[in-house]
């Protein structure tokens, strides 16, 4: 209506023809998938820059080893870069949620009318054209009420906010006194406003804590459109606000995670320092599949040998072949070689794994992805 003010000041009364087999309905979702679809180009190319970084900080740092973790508790060793690279896969899941999502927002409803669509043969596939609309709507009842990209959009931006906090916890923990495998960058972090001797990682808190707003305006947006008789109804310009929000909070906590990954430091000494001789039995148990011995069997052998080292009061890996023998017949003297954290991670080389060389294959094939999803 504005619009078609202006142009009667510019134009006279033949602005009166702009409105001719168009409906506020129509327009506003028109309107909401056109800026939508830009915002999520936007958003598309900061993922791609995040998942780059952690891609690139992962190549550099691949000879770096450090605990894994199961219910956070140690168990097994891997690479710094294969924990890098895991967080970098469940952002290529979203990336790719997201290409996904853009087809079924750049859908042009324009031309539906108020529901019964238009009289005046208006050509809705040139003006889709014009537009930059691939496909035009179905329905026209439909079109005028359908935010279900929207839904979707929120969706997307939950569970990518969710695997953001998943990041952020990680870092949290591992830049505590009691981890101290990183140490974020000052930009990222705050002091106390009592304790002089604490640095906050308040960047990543945020990030974590944001993370429920796109979930709070998924849910709210469910609870607007789960009982609304068909086609349009006023209540779907709560839709906005939202998705607004959303937009606003994705665009802001992408790049902070992209400048706490590529700026923060690691301690490798205390990574390596972590390592306990526990996490190898799995390799011994590994050792006895090599030998013949059926992997259940052999789970309960290693289970017993972690119990004698704590009966004995020394480490797994302190064992001799003598005392483990008197486990299996099967240890011979070379299992000593087990107790090699760098050969446990190596001998791990299956695709996806965390050998240096299964490592490398994730970073090129993220690096060959990341070419193909370029605009």
């Amino acid at each position: 209506t504005a619009n078609e003010r202006r142009l009667g000041e510019l134009v006279g009364s033949v602005a009166g023809k702009l409105h001719t087999g168009r409906s506020r309905n129509d327009q506003v979702a028109t309107d909401v998938r056109l800026w939508l679809s830009g915002a999520a180009r936007d958003l598309q190319a900061d993922m791609l820059r995040l998942i780059t970084v952690i891609a690139d900080r992962a190549e550099a740092e691949i000879d770096v080893l450090m605990p894994g973790y199961t219910h956070l508790q140690p168990a097994q060793p891997i690479r710094w870069a294969h924990w890098l690279m895991s967080h970098a896969a469940a952002l290529q899941r979203d990336a790719e949620r997201l290409a996904q999502l853009r087809g079924r927002v750049e859908v042009l409803p324009l031309g539906s009318g108020a529901i019964a669509g238009h009289p005046f043969g208006i050509d809705r596939h040139q003006i889709a054209k014009e537009l930059g609309f691939p496909k035009i709507t179905p329905n026209s009842l439909d079109a005028v009420s359908d935010r279900d990209f929207i839904m979707e959009f929120l969706f997307w931006a939950s569970l990518t906010g969710v695997h953001l906090s998943r990041v952020a916890e990680d870092l949290i923990i591992y830049s505590t006194a009691e981890f101290g495998f990183v140490k974020l960058s000052d930009a990222y972090s705050t002091g106390s406003s009592l304790m002089p001797q604490k640095k906050n990682p308040d960047a990543m808190e945020l990030v974590r804590g944001k993370s429920g707003r796109p979930i709070g305006s998924l849910m709210t947006l469910f609870t607007v459109v789960k009982g609304l008789p068909s086609t349009y109804n006023k209540d779907l310009q709560e839709d906005k606000e939202p998705l607004f929000d959303a937009v606003d909070t994705m665009r802001g906590v992408l790049p902070i995670c992209e400048g706490v990954i590529s700026t923060l430091t690691i301690n490798e000494d205390r990574m390596l320092a972590s390592l306990d001789a526990a996490m190898l039995a799995t390799d011994l148990a590994d050792y006895l599949v090599r030998k013949g011995v059926p992997f259940r069997e052999t789970h309960h052998i290693a289970g017993r040998a972690v119990q004698l080292a704590e009966d004995t009061g020394v480490k797994l890996t302190d064992l001799t072949p003598d005392q483990l023998r008197t486990l299996h017949s099967a240890f011979e003297d070379d299992v000593t070689g087990v107790w090699d954290f760098t050969r446990s991670v190596e001998s791990r080389d299956a695709p996806g794994g965390t050998s240096k060389s299964a490592v490398q294959q994730q970073i090129a094939d993220m690096r060959a992805w990341i070419e193909t999803q370029r605009d």
